[in-house]
């Protein structure tokens, strides 16, 4: 079987889908698959990136305007398309889901008795009604309201297939917008690479560049420093039991790992601190970690917390899992019900009662309970967001 992925951008610093992409791919050749990749990236660009992946890469060029318009991509499809099995369009709301729709269409009419491919969609997220609520995204909601009925109805609709993550990113998928009618749904979860197992050197690494005790327990956000994620919540939340003389002395330290700080919401943040000497005493704030540092971090950590408002899936969640580490997530978060059915975690409506209430509810666990609730998590981890698994239920799903 061969299998096109269409994607916007690939460079590997913005994660995300092109990472999920990556995830499978070992899994899939082992099951004699061949996938490539068309993207809207200058192809030096991507040499310098150095993905040691056995894929190949289409490079189209840069996108013009907003709508990542670029004009090789329906001549590219309508001559190539009919030489794959199967097409995965990642993402919607650019030129891309457009220029997809149209090549098909095209390729059935002017050569119905050529090989079409199916076409399946993964939005990851993008059909998720908090993009249309929130107070912050007006316009952007409004243009997607038109856009919706324009062309990516015909879309959805027109699709072999939907593809989601989680189980919760296809029910809300569901409640967004009207004329939301696909052909078929179909829920195949999200592969996660196994962690690399934690060595000293790791730990030992991650404690000397950071200044942190070792000894000291600590609670981890890892994610980007931005409103949707929460990081405000739960600042006030861990300054209201801090300054709760039934739970001071249990709270552990805050390690705060992510980009975003110098932005507008992270110079709030800042601020917030500052005014809070006693919250900012237990607050240590990482910046941006990757690779081996990321991990020590999570393996050391007591547990990982994110309230956040929206997230379609959470890598760094699953990742957590994957080290045997319980998530205090929020409703909002999509993989909860998988994380919650198994035991993996604490689950909070994203808001402060809720974030305070999951952080002492953690608190008040004995370390036996939250040991047993490490092990549970990495059992989701195994069940849910293993690469493995989640490669076969892709193939029997586009088969």
């Amino acid at each position: 079987m061969k299998i096109l992925h269409i994607i916007s951008g690939v460079n590997p610093k913005n994660g995300g889908p092109i990472q999920g992409i990556r995830n499978y791919q070992n899994d899939l050749v082992h099951l004699g698959i061949e996938r490539h990749i068309v993207t809207f990236e200058e192809l030096k660009e991507i040499e310098l990136w150095g993905f040691q992946d056995s894929f190949q890469f289409h490079a189209l060029g840069k996108p013009r305007t907003s709508w990542h318009y670029n004009a090789a991509l329906i001549p590219f499809l309508k001559k190539e398309a009919p030489n794959f099995d199967i097409i995965i369009l990642n993402g919607l709301w650019s030129y891309q889901s457009y220029a997809a729709l149209k090549a098909i269409i095209w390729l059935k009419k002017i050569e119905p008795n050529k090989k079409i491919p199916k076409l399946f969609v993964m939005p990851h997220g993008m059909l998720d009604p908090w993009f249309q609520k929130d107070k912050s995204r007006r316009w952007k909601a409004l243009r997607n309201y038109f856009y919706w009925h324009l062309i990516e109805k015909k879309v959805i609709n027109t699709a072999d297939g939907i593809l989601f993550t989680c189980e919760e990113e296809m029910l809300l998928a569901r409640t967004t917008f009207s004329g939301y009618c696909p052909k078929k749904e179909i829920n195949i979860g999200y592969g996660i690479q196994a962690p690399p197992p934690l060595s000293e050197l790791m730990k030992s690494d991650f404690h000397i560049k950071y200044s942190l005790e070792s000894k000291e327990p600590y609670l981890l956000f890892l994610s980007r420093i931005h409103p949707k994620k929460g990081l405000d919540l739960l600042l006030n939340a861990y300054s209201e039991v801090l300054n709760n003389s039934e739970f001071a002395n249990k709270v552990p330290n805050l390690v705060i790992a992510g980009p975003g700080i110098e932005t507008r919401y992270g110079k709030k943040l800042l601020d917030y601190l500052d005014k809070n000497p006693k919250v900012n005493a237990k607050v240590f704030l990482l910046g941006h970690l990757l690779g081996d540092i990321k991990w020590a971090a999570i393996y050391g950590c007591e547990a990982f917390i994110l309230p956040s408002h929206q997230e379609n899936f959470g890598i760094a969640v699953a990742d957590a899992l994957a080290c045997y580490k319980p998530v205090l997530i929020t409703t909002k978060v999509n993989i909860y019900r998988e994380i919650e059915q198994g035991g993996g975690g604490l689950i909070s409506e994203d808001n402060l009662v809720g974030t305070i209430e999951n952080l002492k509810k953690w608190m008040d666990l004995s370390n036996e309970a939250k040991l047993k609730m490490g092990q549970d998590a990495f059992l989701v981890y195994k069940k849910h967001f293993g690469v493995k698994n989640a490669a076969i239920r892709l193939i029997e799903a586009i088969k």
